[in-house]
């Protein structure tokens, strides 16, 4: 994988996030600002790095821009350094993304994040709210200005990608709530679940970037089937992490997909068994002390080796849609390393 590549994209993205999130940052709007960049992972305690994510939305729009082949591009813009005009559509998906994590803990209830404390958790739910909604519009506000390097009919083309991908991270959302003290869901309920709350964003990612990259539309559509196959192949390899992952590697207690009661898909494979796990499920909540006795009657269910087996069918999908979009030059190099570490990480 180029990391030099990598690298400056990456550090191309910070600096337009900087910018963008810089909008709020006035006098009397200071603290506000200080709450949007504490949550970005600039400032506070703990900031750094590790507080701010490893930015791989961003990071797969550039590199599907900028590995699109100069013979399917426009004429006289066929540039390496093309992916610098999209980088206002890679802060805009980046905040998108963060945006739905404010919002998603106060709807958790979690207090934690990254190993710091939440926006809610700091400033209190309201104060909270108003920073996700900042994210959204700032986002919104963001991919517009990709028209000073598009013409008007891609930057509305991808501005409405972005927002109808949003529609489906709540409608993912509301589904994954919905969920929550429902006993009578199926593995069917859970694919349009992590279809909207993982695949819909990434999908957006590599979807907005083919467009911007002057692909044409059939290698748009095969751009945008890998980002949403890497997402389900993504979600599937969490929901097994979630359950039978080391800590250290998931960095988070293995522990708390079971007794948050989480619709994973092993659960839902086990439920559909209707045997020893669903028996107990049924009781009620699991308890930390219940955690390796119940996570073993998945096991002895094959819940495990169910979701192996659907983790590596999307996987492949993924892989054969990226194969059909045929990235190239180093850009290509660089996503491929890119998805075989998401699409392959320890267990």
């Amino acid at each position: 994988m180029n990391n030099n590549l990598q690298n400056t994209m990456l550090e191309a993205i910070e600096k337009e996030l900087q910018h963008q999130v810089a909008r709020l940052d006035q006098p009397r709007n200071r603290p506000f600002h200080e709450m949007l960049t504490y949550h970005m992972g600039w400032t506070g305690e703990g900031a750094g790095s590790h507080a701010a994510g490893k930015r791989i939305r961003p990071l797969l729009t550039l590199l599907s821009a900028a590995s699109i082949c100069i013979d399917d591009q426009s004429e006289g813009v066929g540039d390496s350094l093309l992916w610098l005009h999209a980088v206002s559509s890679a802060a805009a998906i980046e905040l998108i993304h963060n945006f739905s994590l404010v919002h998603d803990d106060i709807q958790d209830n979690s207090v934690m994040r990254r190993g710091r404390p939440t926006v809610w958790a700091k400033w209190g739910a309201p104060m909270a709210i108003n920073v996700g909604d900042a994210l959204f519009v700032i986002a919104n506000q963001a991919i517009l200005e990709l028209a000073k390097y598009y013409p008007a009919e891609i930057v509305v083309k991808a501005a409405g990608i972005l927002n109808e991908n949003c529609l489906d991270l709540t409608r993912g959302q509301y589904l994954d709530m919905s969920y929550e003290k429902r006993k009578d869901l199926s593995m069917e309920d859970y694919w349009p679940m992590i279809g909207g709350k993982t695949s819909a964003l990434l999908s957006s990612c590599t979807h907005i970037g083919a467009l911007l990259g002057y692909a044409n539309d059939t290698r748009q559509e095969a751009y945008r089937l890998f980002g949403y196959h890497l997402g389900l192949a993504f979600q599937v390899q969490d929901d097994i992490l979630g359950i039978w992952g080391e800590e250290t590697v998931t960095g988070k207690s293995t522990a708390s997909d079971l007794v948050e009661g989480k619709n994973s898909l092993p659960v839902l494979f086990a439920l559909e068994k209707n045997g020893k796990f669903a028996e107990r499920w049924k009781q009620g909540p699991i308890t930390i002390n219940d955690v390796m006795k119940v996570s073993a009657l998945l096991e002895d269910e094959g819940a495990r080796e169910y979701a192996e087996k659907i983790s590596e069918i999307e996987t492949q999908k993924a892989l054969g849609y990226l194969k059909q979009a045929d990235p190239r030059g180093e850009a290509g190099e660089t996503m491929l390393g890119l998805a075989n570490r998401l699409l392959k990480r320890k267990q």
